[in-house]
């Protein structure tokens, strides 16, 4: 089973500790005559596909190197706009990777942010006073598992829909929370967590539950 990532966000919606464990490698590599016949766009400082879909290729999909140079946002290695250099006939023939294009920093924290909201909006909506807000959102690749504490943290975790036991992880992750940052004398709450112990145990606790399935108590 999989876990692909864990992120802590604290109670004003700020996230202070975010760990991706596996990201799923879903690229492709191909080599193209001029001209392209796949049409591409800017797209919050990427550049991505939007129209035209073959060999694996999909829109949405972001430009990942040229001729095996990693690009670096919307510009080549090289520092030249991907667009006008994939205009130039004389730069073909070209090796262009595609794949979906990781999350950035501010997006994880803006992603954190619109969750918190969510969260809160569901405890809202409850037919009952006192709603726990939201545990689990499903889709057909993950589920997202959401534990709050009663001082409003939030720890969640993206995993693989079969893999079980992921709430006693959950309460695993608030203990090593509590232990090596919340005992850290330079933690500071509400803070992102900077603790190289935590860190480790926190590996270690994924490593057991993926190889598990399950994540028994007496982990």
């Amino acid at each position: 089973m999989v876990i692909f990532s864990v992120y802590v966000v604290n109670k004003a919606g700020g996230l202070i500790y975010q760990y991706d464990n596996y990201v799923p490698r879903s690229e492709v590599e191909k080599t193209f005559s001029y001209p392209l016949d796949l049409v591409l766009k800017h797209h919050d400082e990427k550049v991505i596909v939007s129209f035209g879909q073959r060999d694996g290729i999909k829109v949405g999909h972001a430009v990942l190197s040229i001729n095996g140079a990693d690009v670096m946002g919307k510009s080549t290695a090289d520092g030249k706009d991907i667009l006008e250099y994939l205009k130039d006939s004389s730069n073909y023939p070209v090796s262009i990777r595609f794949g979906r294009a990781r999350l950035s920093s501010n997006e994880k924290l803006m992603l954190a942010s619109m969750f918190h909201s969510l969260f809160a909006i569901g405890s809202q909506l409850s037919p009952e006073v006192g709603s726990s807000g939201i545990e689990m959102l499903e889709t057909d690749v993950f589920k997202l598992h959401c534990f709050q504490t009663l001082t409003g943290i939030k720890f969640i975790v993206l995993a693989d829909p079969r893999q079980s036991g992921i709430d006693a992880l959950l309460r695993k992750i608030y203990e090593i929370y509590s232990d090596f940052a919340l005992k850290n004398p330079f933690y500071s709450l509400e803070m992102p967590i900077r603790c190289e112990l935590f860190d480790q145990n926190l590996k270690s606790a994924l490593e057991v539950a993926e190889k598990a399935g399950n994540f028994g108590a007496g982990s």
